[in-house]
Parts: C-alpha cells; sequence; structure tokens
C-alpha cells in the first residue's frame, strides 16, 4: 500500500475498536516494510515482539494483577493505542492520551528487569496520529517527548515524508541509533581529537598547558556562539578559512574579535557588531600564533556542527590543562552525560515530573468539571514553581552538571507552555514571556578560577 494510499483508508477511521488498533499497527508495517507482530505464545519470555503482551503489576500491598500491553517489541517500544470514550477529549485537554501516555509508562515498568526497560512509548491515536517518546537511560524513568515537545507527534498525513518513514523505521529496527548521545557523542569526539592535535603541537613548540587549554576554550566558545547566532552565522569559521592563507595575521585578527566579544562593540575582524559576554573568558584574551596547518586544523572543528557538540567538552580541556595532584585536588574531572543524568535524573527531574503529572491531573479534573480558568490557573502555577527552582553545585567544576540540569528543565518547560497554550488556546503565551527557566536558577561554587570562568 503506498503512503497516500494508507493516509486515505485511516482518515474516517477510530481508535475506540481495539480491532482497528491492531489493524492499523499491521498496515504501518507493511506500508513501512517491516516485520509484522508475531503470534502471541502468552509466554512473557517468548513474546518478544506481540500484541496484547501480558505483563504483571506489583501493588504496593504486595498483591498483583495482570495487565495486557496494546503492542510489544522487546528491546525496542511499548505501544498503547488509546481508547476513546465519550466526553474524554475535552476542548484543550486529551484526557485519553494522558491516560494512554500515563500508561504505557507503567506498563515500562511492569517488564520483567531482565528483558530490559524499551527505550520508547508509542501512544497512537487510530486515524490521527502517533506520539513518540524516550527513555535512553533504560531505567524505565520518565518517557519525555521525542526528539522535542514541538515535534514528538507525527500525524496521519505525515507518514507521507521519508524523514518520518526513516524515524518509525529506526525506532522499529534500531531505536538506540536515535539515541541524540550517541551522534553528539561522534561529533564531539571528532572536535576533540583536532583540538588535541593543536594542543599538542602548541605544547611541543613551547607553549604552557594552561595557557594552550586557555586559548583553546575561548576557540570552543566562540565556535558554541557562532553556532547559536550570538555571533554572525560562519563569521569566525570564515575568518579562519580566510587565516589559513594569511597566518601572520591570526594574532590581531583575533585578539581584536575577543576583544570586541568582552566589550560589546564593533569587531573589525569579522565586520561585524558583537554582542557583550560578560563572563571573564575574554577579559584578557591571550592568542596563541598558529601556523597556518594548526590554523586549518582548528578550521576543521570550526566547521563540525556545533548543535551536536556536547558543551561538556571544555572540561575535557580544562582537566587536560590541570596536572594530576591539582585534578584530585580540585574535583575538576570531565564527567560523560551518562554519569551526569545518573544523579541529575533522580534528585533534580524526576520529582519535578512527578509534580508536573498531580498538576495535569487536577487540572484535568477542573476541566471535567467545566472549570478552564481554575484548571489554566493550576498549570500555570506549576510553571510558576518551574521557574523557581534553585539548583546549586557546591563544587561546580565547569558546570556540566548544572547544563545539563539547565537542558533538562527546558525541556520539561517546553512540555509546560504546550499544555498551556492547548487549553488557552494560545492565548496565555505572551503573559508568559516574561517567565521563563533560565540560567540564573543554577549556581554553583568553584575553587578554580580558570573553571569558573
Amino acid at each position: 500500500m503506498s503512503a497516500p494510499a494508507f493516509i486515505t483508508r485511516w482518515q474516517t477511521a477510530t481508535g475506540s475498536e481495539l480491532a482497528n488498533a491492531q489493524l492499523f499497527v499491521t498496515e504501518l508495517c507493511e506500508l513501512l516494510a517491516l516485520p509484522r507482530p508475531n503470534p502471541a505464545t502468552g509466554r512473557a519470555e517468548d513474546d518478544a515482539y506481540v500484541f496484547e503482551r501480558r505483563a504483571q503489576h506489583q501493588h504496593g500491598d504486595g498483591s498483583e494483577n495482570e495487565r495486557r500491553i496494546d503492542c510489544y517489541k522487546r528491546g525496542a517500544f511499548i505501544l498503547e493505542a488509546k481508547k476513546i470514550r465519550h466526553g474524554s477529549h475535552t476542548k484543550g485537554f486529551d484526557d485519553a492520551r494522558l491516560r494512554a501516555h500515563a500508561q504505557a509508562q507503567q506498563y515500562a515498568r511492569d517488564i520483567p528487569a531482565a528483558e530490559g526497560r524499551p527505550p520508547f512509548l508509542i501512544v497512537v491515536d487510530v486515524g490521527r496520529f502517533i506520539e513518540l517518546y524516550s527513555e535512553f537511560s533504560l531505567s524505565g524513568a520518565s518517557y519525555t517527548p521525542f526528539p522535542d515537545p514541538r515535534s514528538h507527534r507525527i500525524t496521519l498525513e505525515d507518514l507521507a515524508k521519508p524523514e518520518m518513514q526513516a524515524r518509525l523505521k529506526a525506532l522499529w529496527l534500531d531505536p538506540l541509533s536515535l539515541n541524540p548521545a550517541r551522534q553528539s557523542a561522534k561529533v564531539t569526539r571528532e572536535v576533540a581529537t583536532a583540538l588535541a592535535k593543536v594542543a599538542k603541537s602548541l605544547e611541543a613548540d613551547g607553549h604552557a598547558p594552561q595557557a594552550v587549554a586557555e586559548f583553546l576554550t575561548r576557540c570552543l566558545f566562540t565556535c558554541f556562539a557562532e553556532d547559536v547566532r550570538l555571533l554572525p552565522e560562519r563569521s569566525f569559521t570564515e575568518l579562519l578559512a580566510s587565516l589559513v592563507k594569511a597566518p601572520q595575521q591570526f594574532v590581531p585578527l583575533v585578539g581584536e574579535l575577543w576583544t570586541s566579544m568582552d566589550k560589546g562593540a564593533f569587531s573589525v575582524a569579522i565586520r561585524a557588531d558583537v554582542l557583550r559576554f560578560n563572563g571573564k573568558l575574554f577579559k584578557n584574551p591571550t592568542v596563541l600564533p598558529l601556523t597556518a596547518a594548526q590554523i586549518g586544523l582548528l578550521h576543521d572543528a570550526a566547521r563540525q556542527n556545533w548543535s551536536q557538540v556536547e558543551p561538556a567538552i571544555i572540561g575535557t580541556l580544562l582537566e587536560r590543562a590541570l596536572s594530576p595532584t591539582e585534578r584530585h585536588a580540585l574535583g575538576a574531572h570531565y564527567t560523560p552525560r551518562a554519569y551526569v543524568e545518573r544523579l541529575v535524573l533522580p534528585t533534580v527531574i524526576e520529582p519535578l515530573r512527578e509534580d508536573w503529572a498531580n498538576a495535569q491531573a487536577a487540572a484535568l479534573i477542573l476541566m471535567n468539571e467545566g472549570k478552564r480558568a481554575a484548571a489554566l490557573k493550576e498549570l500555570q502555577g506549576f510553571h510558576h514553581a518551574l521557574c523557581s527552582v534553585r539548583v546549586l553545585d557546591p563544587a561546580c567544576g565547569s558546570g556540566n552538571f548544572l547544563y545539563v540540569t539547565l537542558e533538562h528543565l527546558k525541556r520539561l518547560e517546553g512540555e509546560v507552555l504546550n499544555q498551556i497554550a492547548e487549553l488557552s488556546d494560545g492565548q496565555q503565551k505572551l503573559e508568559a514571556e516574561g517567565l521563563t527557566v533560565d540560567p540564573h536558577q543554577f549556581l554553583g561554587l568553584e575553587l578554580n578560577p580558570r573553571a569558573a570562568a
């Protein structure tokens, strides 16, 4: 079946019948040339890819009861189809979708630990959309919208798009390939390799490791600033490209750019007004002289997709510059994201997500009672609380833990603002713009002045 034929066939369907949901999944597999679910045996160890997979739910009092997962693929996903009931869809608040998501998340915890938690939850509203949620630590913790709260919903019409078909095929066949950390780790390694070559050659030229690390950290920061448009697009990358042919101009031109970044001024080097960067990173912007080959390596790093580079790479460079004894005393150690999340998720994010689930449940009750304004106030109250959370890292190094925590809070805020906008038909967006999760909520103490900068 072609994608247009599939879309036309399912546009008038409803998810109220279990048979419809199973047929929809079967035909979706055929559309994407994927294997269909196998016949269920009723034996959990054998039912790795089936409809109606059995799972035992343990209650707090020690009792248990059997539940059935709409569709399950071991190591890949739990799929739950919405069950439409009369009156379950309240304008701006989809009761059935929220229940399906919560139920799928509970099923993930009901799967025996020996099988491993699946990285994805799929919520299907037959004939309307497919929503994706991911949890790549495989701990069964909170599943969050994938790839983000803006684009986790694939509409029926979206199934005609090759990129959406590719996303679903990967989810079925190699779900961990969709983990953005894998791609970022690859790009980060490539950047780090280029920078390590520059560092090694500069140290061979007689420059002190600390001076090299500080210089390369400024280069790194400038690449990030360019990527997020705090500097004009490709301005630093093109400056480096021009300097490969004129290495003698490297020190004065890069020095002029960094001095302009420290003050906030017009930069002659890139011929543009530059914002003021108010940390201490550019206060004394020493530029080390580079050869054409060294500038070429720096240019190779700058040309990478910096949206895929982990900001924690700055911590790696910091670690390089410290001797083993200093590193032991200061605790300035590059901590990979997975290790960071092992602490950040249970201590900060999971409790907040529980509060968010409670706020959604309270708002849903109010909506069902016809109290839209009160429901909206409930969600806004949670958003206000989220913007009031303060996080302190008392030995922050270069801030890896704080950065990752901020990113997770911004993702949660995206979900909250989407729900508020849905409930208020977008009316609350302007009011919310003045209140947002921002870096002022994240505080760190650090003895090492270079790490703090």
